[in-house]
């Protein structure tokens, strides 16, 4: 069982390294990264973008990455595609988007006929170590869908339980977050939590306990839930943070990182493969993670 960021790094640093190319990789950032994650024995990767670029790029910052493959491409759409192209063809085990707008990079993953679409919809998920110290929070969706309905909510909810259960948790505790613990009508994603529960509580959510609405504190601390008189088996105690909108997944990602200063990954599932997507403003230890995380999923 993964219970820390630090077992997933050491975990997939002692398995075969998974290959992940690397659309549009003309970044310093990128092969600062990647330079280190090869080196902790994370992954391996294949470059594509302007080869004459990153080669002198890699020259620059003296990184040892002579032996990574690059492949030629000379602008984003053309990147993107040869990188899902290489996915497809099992000559690498997942894409990772390098500097290139998203809106690219998921045109060419999510194409219904060379792409790597499923049946099932995309989300984000940001996985930190819990403020207890003895597991892991997975939030979602922090990145990909902005106001997902009822429907969108489940499929975003049972993407979550698929990785946590990956990670080695039997039975997930999900945590509908909103502002406040009570179903008010005049806010509508109280009672989207409410239904949540319900459906979990009648079988058409399975292999997780769903519970909501909840606020933040009532959710992760055991001390406030029983403040509020607040019950159950997910109430101070939840694993999956399931947030209402990408608004405050976007908040409470970035708060955790800024305010917190605590360490996060990334990781984009939904599709045939698991996504490597990093944000610029992401530290090269959170980069690091997301791609131990990723990898993790693929073995």
């Amino acid at each position: 069982m993964i219970k820390s960021l630090d077992d997933a790094l050491y975990v997939v640093s002692n398995r075969p390294k998974k290959t992940i190319a690397v659309a549009q990789a003309t970044d310093k950032d990128i092969l600062q990264v990647t330079d280190i994650a090869i080196r902790k024995n994370l992954a391996n990767f294949i470059f594509i973008g302007n080869k004459e670029t990153i080669t002198n790029m890699i020259e620059e910052g003296k990184y040892d990455l002579k032996h990574v493959e690059i492949i030629d491409a000379d602008n984003d759409t053309l990147c993107a595609a040869k990188t899902v192209e290489l996915v497809k063809k099992g000559m690498a085990d997942m894409p990772m988007k390098g500097l290139l707008p998203t809106s690219t990079f998921m045109k060419a993953v999510l194409d219904k006929e060379k792409g790597l679409r499923s049946d099932k919809l995309v989300s984000q998920i940001t996985v930190t170590d819990n403020i207890h110290g003895t597991g892991l929070n997975f939030i979602t969706d922090c990145a990909m869908n902005i106001s997902p309905d009822l429907n969108a909510k489940k499929e975003i909810l049972q993407n979550a339980v698929y990785l946590a259960k990956k990670m080695g948790l039997k039975c997930p505790k999900v945590a509908v977050l909103t502002a406040l613990e009570t179903v008010n009508p005049a806010m509508p994603e109280t009672m989207d939590a409410a239904i949540l529960s319900k459906m979990n509580e009648r079988g058409q959510i399975n292999g997780c306990i769903v519970d909501g609405p909840f606020a933040l504190d009532n959710a992760i601390s055991l001390e406030s839930a029983m403040h509020k008189g607040i019950k159950g088996e997910v109430a101070g105690n939840a694993d999956i943070l399931l947030v209402s909108d990408i608004r405050m997944g976007n908040v409470l990602h970035k708060a955790i990182t800024y305010f917190a200063n605590k360490r996060v990954g990334s990781v984009i599932i939904g599709t045939t493969i698991p996504l490597v997507m990093t944000s610029r403003s992401d530290s090269v230890e959170d980069k690091l993670i997301s791609i131990a995380l990723s990898s993790f999923l693929i073995h």
